[in-house]
């Protein structure tokens, strides 16, 4: 009885990743362990291939995740057009690769959510280059951990 109720009142400490996954770059962000706070950690630069994929694992490897959440850029529709099929697809190879859960979620105008949070910041349009994918996984990772709740 002690022990359900302890389940009960400590949930499992979980932390989550997302990726907003491009054709030239791969925003990557992380969640605190209590799922309150998300934060960018990073962009990868599309290589192809394994290469994407090690470095995804490489850059999450300190952080442990323990699902990785990849934003799936449904049409206004949402219908799935092509780059939902690449995002899809990265997702089951980063997954094989990895062993980590992957789930994907809807992430209709995160970039462009991105962009505004970046202007209202006053970051430069030639200083978002780098940093917009990250702002948008953690957009991402915002969204998912809000419709947990």
């Amino acid at each position: 009885m002690i022990a359900g109720l302890q389940d009960r009142l400590y949930k499992r400490v979980v932390r989550i990743a997302a990726l907003d996954v491009g054709d030239a770059r791969i925003g990557v962000a992380v969640c605190d362990e209590l799922g309150l706070t998300t934060r960018g950690i990073g962009v990868v630069r599309r290589r192809g291939g394994l290469r994407d994929l090690d470095a995804v694992a490489q850059l999450l490897a300190p952080y442990t995740p323990d699902l990785v959440v990849v934003g799936l850029p449904l049409n206004m529709d949402g219908t799935e057009g092509l780059q939902a099929a690449k995002a899809r697809r990265f997702a089951e190879r980063l997954a094989a690769h990895t062993g980590l859960a992957v789930e994907m979620w809807d992430e209709r105008l995160s970039t462009v959510e991105a962009h505004a949070i970046l202007r209202e910041t006053g970051v430069r349009p030639r200083g978002r280059r780098g940093v917009v994918d990250q702002v948008a996984a953690a957009g991402i990772l915002r969204s998912y951990l809000e419709g947990r709740r």
